[in-house]
Parts: structure tokens; C-alpha cells; sequence
């Protein structure tokens, strides 16, 4: 963050809020010029520091309502084994977020599906399926008290 000014701060903050703003209304709440806040956006798009912008939907509303939280342990520690493994996940839609984890599992999961019915056909295709894997623990959401995307943006 070092390469980040306090403008750069301020606009990404309120792009975290609301990406579709547009860029007169962003330029003024963050107290620059409409130029020089375009310009400001597309550096730090070109840095990386934006990776993406998108609409969060409602998983309930679009059909998806259940969400399972996944721990997978594979049977052999090779990295070969669990990258192909890994592809496999990136490759399922119904996997949202993967992340390969120490001191436990090698994988933890969160999956967003229809029912317990698509959770198993999640299951059987990508997990229980797989030679690969040793151990899978899902738990399910019952609830969602917080959902939030957005990093804290402090300095």
C-alpha cells in the first residue's frame, strides 16, 4: 500500500461501497476532479490494485440458497496432486471459494447450491468421487449474520 495516496484511499474505499458509481458522483465524494479521478481509477485498475468489478446477488433469489463449507483432506501431500485436484474445483461452478489451508485440511470450500440434493451431486462429482481425496467435512449455513466483501482500508 505503499504506492497509495490518500486519494487512492478514498476512492477505493468508495468503490468497495458501490462500484457502479459514476465517475462525477465518485469524483466529488472523494473531493477531486472528474479527470483526475478517471485517471486515478484506471492506474490503479492497470496496478492490480482493482482486480475486478461485479454485482454481489442475492444467492437466495437466484436459486442458491444453501451454502456448504467444505473441508477436504486429499490422501498423498505431492503439490502435482493437489494442483490437478485444485483445477478441478476451479473448474466447478458451484465452488465460490477455494482456498488451500495449513495445519488441518488441504482445502477448504464454500460451495452456494440449490438443496441438499445438488449438494450431493456437488459431492459425488468433485469430492467423494475423486481417488484424490482422503476426508470431507461440509458444514451448512443455517444463517448469515455478516457477508461482506470488502477490505479495511486503513493507514
Amino acid at each position: 500500500m505503499t504506492d497509495l495516496d490518500d486519494l487512492d484511499l478514498r476512492i477505493l474505499n468508495q468503490l468497495q461501497h458501490d462500484c457502479a458509481i459514476s465517475n462525477q458522483d465518485l469524483a466529488a465524494r472523494v473531493h477531486a476532479s472528474p479527470p483526475t479521478c478517471l485517471r486515478r481509477v484506471r492506474k490503479l485498475v492497470q496496478s492490480g490494485h482493482i482486480q475486478r468489478r461485479v454485482a454481489i446477488l442475492d444467492p437466495a433469489l437466484m436459486g442458491t440458497g444453501l451454502t456448504a463449507i467444505i473441508e477436504v483432506s486429499l490422501d498423498g501431500q505431492g503439490a502435482a496432486q493437489a494442483d490437478v485436484f485444485e483445477a478441478k474445483l476451479l473448474a466447478e461452478p458451484a465452488i465460490r471459494q477455494c482456498y488451500r489451508v495449513s495445519s488441518g485440511p488441504d482445502f477448504v470450500l464454500i460451495a452456494q447450491v440449490a438443496d441438499m440434493a445438488a449438494y450431493q451431486a456437488l459431492a459425488l462429482r468433485c469430492l467423494t468421487g475423486d481417488p484424490r481425496v482422503r476426508n470431507v467435512r461440509s458444514f451448512f449455513a443455517t444463517d448469515c449474520r455478516k457477508f461482506d466483501t470488502r477490505i479495511e482500508i486503513t493507514r
